[in-house]
């Protein structure tokens, strides 16, 4: 039986296993399977990997997306780029890592934007999923600043002359994600209107805090899932491609 999983440390929000498994049993893959793996501490992977001999890919979420770096033997070049990892396979010299985030947030913020010229953007977050979007966003020549909890530029010092300029706002951090439905990263919204473009990768809730209150100020608002969907695609081409 080939397995494959996710691992991360709150898992209980993910669509993954339905989403892989449903594949397999359309595609009639009677000997694949794909299973949920928290854990507590990235350290857990040794004792999993060895635990389960027939585990050839395995998807990388929330929070270790940069820690599953120092267990790889290697890792691809849009990895390299991006500097984080979110999915990985066996192979004969040790696990390999790839991104498929970044790729994937392109597409879909193409999608979004269709012909509206946007120079610049505002990320919300600084963990691995932000160094997926930021790569993204270079490849379009879109400038962006970084808002995080302790960065230099954080909620407490944000000035609203930046939504002056930065018409893109993208949220990469968990908040506002099943099951903390009521939080949401704290910007001024009230100052958002229909010339804005909100994008927060999350996909459980469909519609979160973030997102609700964009719309409710006339923003043009996009979640997660066509990512989530795209990036599985490309996890299961990085899986199965020799």
């Amino acid at each position: 039986m080939k397995t494959y999983g996710l691992i991360g440390r709150q898992l209980t929000h993910s669509f993954s296993p339905h989403y892989f498994n449903s594949y397999f049993a359309k595609n009639r893959l009677n000997d694949h399977q794909y299973n949920l793996y928290p854990l507590q501490d990235i350290e857990e992977i040794k004792g999993l990997w060895s635990s389960i001999p027939n585990l050839v890919g395995l998807n990388v979420t929330i929070p270790y997306k940069l820690q599953i770096i120092d267990y790889l033997c290697d890792i691809s070049q849009t990895a390299k780029d991006i500097g984080a990892v979110n999915v990985i396979k066996k192979t004969s010299k040790g696990w390999y890592g790839h991104n498929t985030d970044g790729p994937a947030f392109l597409e879909t913020l193409k999608s979004f934007l269709g012909t509206n010229l946007i120079i610049s953007a505002i990320v919300l977050g600084s963990g691995g999923s932000s160094k997926a979007v930021t790569w993204a966003l270079k490849q379009l020549d879109i400038e962006y600043l970084i808002v995080s909890r302790s960065g230099t530029l954080n909620y407490n010092n944000f000035d609203i002359e930046y939504l002056n300029s930065h018409r893109l706002i993208i949220n990469t951090t968990p908040l506002g994600m099943y099951p903390n439905v009521e939080e949401c990263p704290e910007i001024p919204y009230f100052l958002l209107n229909n010339k804005f473009y909100l994008y927060d990768l999350i996909y459980n809730p469909e519609k979160t805090l973030f997102l609700n209150y964009g719309y409710k100020q006339g923003t043009q608002t996009k979640n997660g899932m066509d990512m989530l969907h795209r990036q599985a695609e490309l996890s299961w081409e990085f899986w199965t491609h020799k």
